[in-house]
């Protein structure tokens, strides 16, 4: 029987929270929700209160464990960011906190987990690096294996001044770490040493995006041989031919993530944490945020803030190609992150300036986006994790 057969999901949020530095966030911690894959519909369970910043999470492959950063310039007094661990209660997907360890980065805005569940790999936005965790047995993190430090800058005079490693992604072996570098225009190689935890520079190290479209997010087709790079800056999408054996991306196409004849009104980006609050504030009409794959591999989707919009590619294998199939409203404002359902039919979107997850469902042979009519409330949500319900606990939601 299916995984997926009960038709039950746990929704866990991160979000950015009404205490520390981050001036606009509104939330107490993380939010569990329960989904209906029937309706779509999001019923709040449970809140995890008094976590910092938890802006981004990721769950263990045993679903026991969850990971959270805690998106800081500093915490417990110490600079510097950190990474939090938590225990999953299989009945209730209510967490219990384990431990955390300092990144040393300010900022941590992004994480991963192996397949093995022994390492966790995270970036730090302000600070230019990636930091490796082991984790212990019980859940728990240990101090760290390795860290990465990015140098040098790009051409946006605010944004690219130095580096901003935005997000970590291990490919399909896990024999290579990817990093999107927004502050270099790079997506760095790392050969993964997974006896000791370290990260080391693949031949070639980095692949260059287009000079001030700033790298987010990427993600991996599911045949593993291709790679997609959303970018922040230029609300672009960029495709690459990927070579598992030796880690080498090689472009194909970079595509817009908004319509030509957008202009919009003026947003500003979230640059309120750590050092650059010290600047005036960067406003432009679209900044492009995250992506994802359809598990059918036939679609790649990603987040508009400003347009306010889900954007859809169809992507053929064979050809290489995109083809842009629409835009869809992403039902409120600032659709910072979203996820998939792994049956690739429904889509939440995570609306962090309109407080609000909203349910989509997906038509398999079109791709497109149908508004359930179900929008769960929650504040200033800034990430999505679907979790699988069984009879005896979870099963991970990828």
């Amino acid at each position: 029987m299916s995984s997926h057969d009960d038709g039950r999901a746990v929704v866990f949020v991160g979000a950015y929270t009404g205490f520390g530095p981050n001036r606009r966030g509104k939330a107490e911690g993380i939010d569990i929700f329960r989904l209906d894959r029937a309706s779509g519909a999001l019923t709040h369970v449970a809140t995890t209160p008094g976590v910092e910043n938890p802006s981004y999470l990721t769950v263990d492959p045993t679903c026991r464990f969850l990971y959270a950063v805690n998106g800081s310039p500093s915490i417990d007094g110490h600079p510097g960011g950190a990474v939090s661990a938590f225990a999953i209660e299989q009945r209730t997907g209510r967490l219990e906190f384990l431990n955390r360890q300092m990144t040393t980065g300010q900022g941590p805005c992004h994480l991963t987990i192996d397949h093995a569940g022994r390492f966790v790999l995270a970036t730090s936005y302000h600070t230019g690096n990636v930091v490796v965790f082991p984790v212990r047995p019980d859940g728990s993190l240990a101090e760290a294996s390795d860290l990465v430090q990015h140098h040098g800058s790009s051409v946006h005079p605010d944004r690219q001044d130095r580096p901003h490693p935005h997000s970590v992604n291990l490919d399909h072996a896990e024999r290579f770490a990817l990093v999107c570098d927004l502050g270099l225009d790079r997506v760095f190689v790392y050969r993964f040493d997974h006896e000791r935890g370290k990260l080391i520079p693949n031949d070639p190290p980095w692949v260059a995006i287009e000079p001030g479209a700033g790298p987010r997010h990427l993600a991996f087709h599911p045949n593993g041989r291709h790679v997609f790079v959303i970018n922040e800056i230029g609300s672009s999408l960029s495709s690459f031919r990927y070579d598992p054996d030796r880690g080498v991306l090689s472009p194909l196409e970079t595509v817009p993530t908004i319509p030509a004849d957008f202009v919009g009104t003026a947003f500003t980006p979230d640059i309120q944490v750590g050092p650059a609050a010290s600047r005036p504030p960067v406003v432009g009409t679209n900044f492009a945020a995250d992506v994802h794959v359809a598990p059918s591999g036939r679609f790649v989707y990603g987040s508009n803030r400003g347009h306010d919009s889900i954007v859809t590619y169809a992507f053929d294998d064979v050809t290489e190609r995109l083809t842009c199939i629409g835009y869809e409203p992403s039902g409120g404002h600032v659709p910072r992150n979203f996820a998939i359902d792994p049956t690739g039919t429904l889509l939440l979107a995570a609306n962090q300036g309109s407080d609000s997850i909203v349910s989509f469902r997906v038509d398999p042979s079109s791709g497109r986006l149908v508004p359930t009519g179900h929008v769960a409330a929650t504040p200033t949500p800034t990430c999505v994790r679907i979790v699988d319900m069984r009879s005896d606990g979870f099963t991970l939601a990828t």
